[in-house]
């Protein structure tokens, strides 16, 4: 089962709320999780056999920022991240992305990164995908068994991919520019 209509259904039917959106004419055709239906849904998307989708191909962060106040003021969005989950059913031929749309700072405290279930208890490859948004776009992934940097060092300071990260001048007496 690819994501489409019936499966948009079936999970409306069995999660409810949990089930916030839905783009099925994109070219990924995707459907947005409410975060606190994450691991229930993801666990069912894994075991339910008409899906079946057994491997985590990627997990990545869209930073909706913009830092120009003049073009702040024409978006017609909010500021927030979107965590992007792409899965693939090897045993069905089929892939599908579903979506969680997060604040920026957790309670709108500049600086607090928002916190997301983990879903390394549903797919292994969750570790490390995980340990890398942390790392570079600041989500803080609960019951991640070993959530630490994986490509900066422990001490760095700030998440690179975020929109408005500023760059620092030198590491540690080195200068970057």
């Amino acid at each position: 089962m690819v994501i489409d209509e019936s499966l948009l259904q079936k999970l409306r039917e069995r999660f409810g709320d949990k089930i916030a959106g839905a783009s099925l004419q994109s070219i990924d055709p995707w459907i947005e999780i409410a975060p606190e239906g994450l691991v229930e849904v993801c666990r069912y998307l894994k075991d339910e056999p008409s899906v079946a989708f057994d491997c985590l191909n990627s997990i990545c962060v869209v930073d909706y920022c913009e830092t120009d106040p003049k073009k702040a003021a024409k978006t017609s969005w909010q500021p927030h991240l979107e965590v992007v989950y792409h899965l693939t059913s090897v045993q069905r031929k089929t892939s599908g992305v579903i979506k969680v749309m997060l604040p920026r700072w957790k309670d709108g405290v500049e600086g607090e990164i928002p916190e997301l279930a983990s879903v390394s208890s549903v797919w292994i490859a969750a570790d490390w995908h995980e340990r890398e948004v942390y790392d570079l776009s600041g989500v803080y992934f609960v019951g991640h068994p070993n959530l630490r940097r994986i490509l900066c060092p422990e001490d760095w300071v700030g998440h690179p991919l975020r929109k408005d990260y500023v760059m620092p001048l030198e590491y540690h007496g080195i200068r970057g520019r």
